[in-house]
């Protein structure tokens, strides 16, 4: 594949996080491979933030990457630590340079005995919000150059948008998952209402004070006591009347 190819793929992947069976793991994986083929890089690493705003280590692309990335989670340096926090680009950074590695000697350490002589970090943002970075290591002692940069930031962003969306689908369907849920429990609770009011000759009100008082002294949810009596296997009369 031409590079302009492996490029359009990049951008088709992000679109297929519109898909229904689309899978974050594999796309990270496969972006560290994109990253790999069009920057020339020996490693990828891509880190993100959890719901509690901590990195965590999602894709890498191979196990001593993965490794490495991990030790920089557990010693919280490196320039994926330090881009996530700053939202700043670091690039060509020569693991064998005290004054470049200075805020994360450990981290280099570890990285040079890995094989590593250059890596870059880059901040996975929109806008304000950045919620990882790509990490991008070299065994050899060449330095990204302007374009290839561009390209590596192009590709960040095209899967921080794709994350973005992602993210946006899956609240969206879990917030009808429980709509759906709230309606199907509603229909079960009044369905639940009415029977105990017929078997009782009350209202319907009064059998649905009695329904929230037994579910609450029982400790059950609503939903599964009107379901118990629903089928039959709550007795009505075992039901405190008011």
């Amino acid at each position: 594949m031409t590079r302009e190819e492996h490029l359009l793929a990049a951008v088709i992947d992000a679109v297929d996080t519109l898909v229904d069976d689309f899978d974050l793991i594999d796309f990270l994986h496969t972006l560290c491979d994109r990253c790999a083929e069009l920057l020339d890089v020996s490693a990828v690493g891509v880190m993100l933030e959890d719901p509690q705003g901590n990195l965590q280590l999602i894709a890498a692309s191979d196990e001593h990457t993965r490794l490495l990335e991990l030790f920089a989670l557990q010693h919280d340096e490196g320039p994926c630590v330090e881009c996530h926090r700053s939202g700043t680009v670091r690039l060509n950074i020569d693991l064998s340079s005290p004054v470049e590695t200075g805020p994360f000697p450990l981290f280099a350490a570890r990285a040079q005995k890995a094989g590593f002589v250059v890596t870059h970090a880059l901040p996975m943002r929109l806008r304000e919000a950045v919620i990882g970075a790509l990490n991008l290591f070299d065994t050899r002692p060449q330095s990204l150059s302007a374009a290839d940069a561009r390209v590596a930031q192009a590709l960040a962003d095209v899967a921080t948008i794709a994350i973005l969306q992602h993210r946006t689908v899956a609240y969206a369907n879990q917030q009808r998952a429980q709509m759906h849920a709230a309606l199907t429990s509603r229909v079960t609770i009044e369905q639940a209402k009415g029977i105990l009011a017929e078997r009782w000759g009350t209202s319907v009100d009064e059998a649905f004070d009695a329904l929230r008082r037994h579910a609450r002294s029982h400790q059950l949810g609503l939903t599964q006591l009107c379901r118990q009596l629903i089928d039959g296997h709550l007795d009505s009369n075992s039901i405190a009347h008011a």
